[in-house]
């Protein structure tokens, strides 16, 4: 069985919601599926996961949560050589490029995204919630 962490920080509830059916997405896969904010993860967590999703909303000017998330991700950017991981994350406005950010800055790392990053505008659709559970399984 996959141990699977889900990852994120959520302002509006929106991201949590989408966090919710990742979690769903991985346990209906048989993943052991661990939930946490920011402030409950740090670095050496990621070594007790064999993948870990990270959720976080677009801010300001299409950048991640700055005061709370980012640093925590920073901190676990050390890690992700190698590490099987994938994005997710709501906006309510631009295009998106915070996530064509965020991914690149992964892969600079090492990472291994385990498939496509899940956004969607605002509280997630029916089809933003099955595209978050898509991801979760991908990860489990």
């Amino acid at each position: 069985m996959s141990k699977v962490a889900v990852v994120y920080w959520s302002g509006t509830g929106n991201t949590e919601a989408m966090a919710e059916a990742v979690a769903e997405g991985a346990k209906e896969k048989g993943a052991e599926v661990s939930t946490f904010t920011p402030d409950d993860f740090e670095a050496g967590k990621m070594d007790e996961f064999d993948a870990v999703a990270f959720g976080c909303p677009a801010m300001g000017d299409e950048v991640l949560e700055e005061t709370i998330f980012e640093p925590m991700f920073d901190a676990c950017k050390e890690k992700l050589k190698g590490k099987r991981i994938a994005l997710f994350g709501s906006y309510g406005w631009g295009d998106g490029e915070w996530m064509r950010n965020w991914e690149e800055s992964c892969k600079s790392e090492g990472a291994v995204l385990a498939c496509g990053s899940v956004t969607c505008a605002d509280a997630p659709d029916d089809e933003a919630s099955a595209a978050c559970r898509e991801l979760g399984a991908a990860l489990a």
